[in-house]
């Protein structure tokens, strides 16, 4: 997988983000159990997609070693309007990228004018119009 690092669980926290299913998620949930006599501690974590805002749950031992999606928060201004999609370009580096109109939440719609700043999350090849 690119863009991902890979963790141990035990180092995880809630807020943080984990790849669940080939989807970065943001947990939200995280609780450790005690080892049995001859088990270890397990620990159940509970994360909402990022993308797709999809519930999901996952449990496994805590030494066991998950992948992490590297998460960016970024600003961007809108180029054009394309009508299927958006043409944006980052400004840090000042790359332009496509992001089609359906990945964009409906809040945000009425903003999409040339111009105007927005502030987008990026993980793994994707991106997320939060702002």
């Amino acid at each position: 997988m690119s863009q991902t690092s890979i963790q141990e669980i035990r180092t995880l926290k809630v807020g943080r983000y984990i790849v669940i299913d080939d989807e970065p998620c943001k947990l939200v949930e995280y609780v450790t159990s005690k080892p049995g006599k001859h088990g270890e501690a397990k620990a159940r974590m509970v994360a909402i997609g990022l993308f797709d805002g999809q519930k999901r749950s996952l449990v496994h031992p805590v030494k066991h070693k998950v992948h992490v999606p590297q998460v960016d928060r970024r600003k961007a201004q809108i180029l054009a309007n394309l009508g299927s999609e958006v043409q944006m370009m980052d400004l840090e580096d000042y790359n332009t990228f496509n992001v089609p109109l359906a990945d964009i939440p409906e809040k945000f719609h009425g903003n999409m004018e040339p111009g105007n700043e927005i502030v987008y999350l990026s993980a793994m090849s994707r991106v997320l119009v939060t702002d």
